[in-house]
């Protein structure tokens, strides 16, 4: 059996693949990534337009992460699930390439239909070793013939090949977060050592039943002092890079999230959003989709009341449900993580029961510090 060719259409894809890949830049956006992959496969396989939909794991749900041909704005707000669009469903359960040309109104979502008024539409399913990354849409001229099996099985490959370049990207996201994990491990070792056991002798000098002597309660001062002065100079270390800037805004956010949980009541009451600190948007949006996924997860609310201001040189998030009914709450990962996550910027996220069987989360940000 002779060997495969650079000429071969497979062959050709692996090398344009790896190009990609190896013009990735860990600093730059994942929808400049997918955006190119996307760019790759329309030129691959004679596309005219394509877009990749992926599933999120920070936002936990489904969004178009690149597109080629046509702006990637067009998605930013827009719902796409499984559910909602049979043509990716049918790709991803039978692991093959699905082309519509009749039916195309039956197999996406109005809106999709609407958007891109699409007639020969052609779904690549993204999976790899039984999990399903995504999905590629894209469409070509109405005139172009239908796909033969040389089309097919090169779409596949093609599919096959971006989900293991998904996996590859979020396979180094996890890696850099377990580096951060270590490095705060790191942190409160230090703090530990260095701090609490320097505060914890104090106290116990503090708490005897003696008068302590000047010379006492001078060395008490001094370890008190040194004991803040070592706690200032750990936490001005850098605990995690700085975040990669959002793709939407918490404006749009808001009003997705309103759309999908339309039960739920979600609103702004006060504020605009549109004020929101640039560098503070990545972390609003995080907040606001945990605070509303939580209400929508663990009460039964009738309003979910957004609120935004100024107070005091800092920017405020408030979110609110009327849904606690005297339920017990915990408290959950993602609200841990987001107060872990303000804390970079050097706000705080607090959370708890209000009056009248209301629950709230409440993002404060220093604006100096944002």
């Amino acid at each position: 059996m002779a060997p495969p060719t650079r000429s071969d259409p497979h062959v050709a894809a692996l090398d344009v693949f790896t190009e990609v890949l190896s013009q990735s830049d860990t600093g730059e956006t994942p929808d400049a990534f997918y955006s190119r992959l996307c760019e790759a496969v329309c030129g691959l396989a004679r596309m005219e337009r394509a877009v990749l939909f992926r599933y999120d794991g920070a936002l936990r749900r489904v969004r178009a992460a690149g597109a080629h041909g046509v702006p990637l704005a067009l998605f930013a707000n827009e719902r796409f699930t499984v559910e909602s669009a049979a043509i990716a469903r049918q790709a991803l359960e039978e692991d093959r390439v699905i082309e519509a040309w009749s039916d195309v109104d039956r197999l996406l979502p109005a809106r999709y239909v609407d958007l891109l008024a699409p007639s020969h539409v052609v779904c690549t399913p993204m999976a790899a070793a039984g999990r399903w990354v995504g999905v590629i849409l894209a469409d070509r001229r109405p005139e172009a013939p239908r796909l033969d099996d040389a089309d097919r099985d090169l779409l596949w490959t093609l599919g096959k090949t971006a989900a293991l370049a998904a996996v590859a990207r979020i396979a180094t996201s996890q890696r850099e977060r377990a580096v951060q994990l270590e490095h705060r491990l790191d942190l409160a070792r230090e703090v530990h050592d260095g701090v609490i056991q320097r505060l914890f002798g104090v106290s116990l000098a503090l708490s005897g039943d003696r008068e302590l002597s000047p010379e006492a309660r001078r060395r008490c001062a001094e370890e008190v002092q040194g004991a803040l002065a070592d706690l200032r100079a750990t936490l001005q270390r850098p605990l995690s890079r700085a975040p990669r800037p959002s793709a939407t805004t918490l404006g749009d956010e808001l009003e997705r999230l309103a759309r999908e949980h339309p039960d739920l009541g979600v609103r702004l009451e006060e504020g605009d959003p549109a004020g929101v600190p640039p560098a503070l948007e990545p972390l609003a949006q995080s907040v606001l989709a945990e605070a509303v996924r939580n209400a929508h997860k663990h009460a039964d609310p009738t309003r979910v009341a957004v609120r935004l201001r100024r107070a005091d040189g800092a920017f405020v998030l408030e979110v609110e449900n009327d849904g606690a009914h005297g339920r017990r709450r915990t408290t959950g990962m993602g609200l841990r993580l987001a107060a872990f996550e303000a804390l970079q910027s050097g706000g705080v996220v607090e959370y708890g029961r209000g009056e009248r069987d209301t629950w709230r989360v409440k993002l404060v940000v220093p604006e100096d510090d944002g």
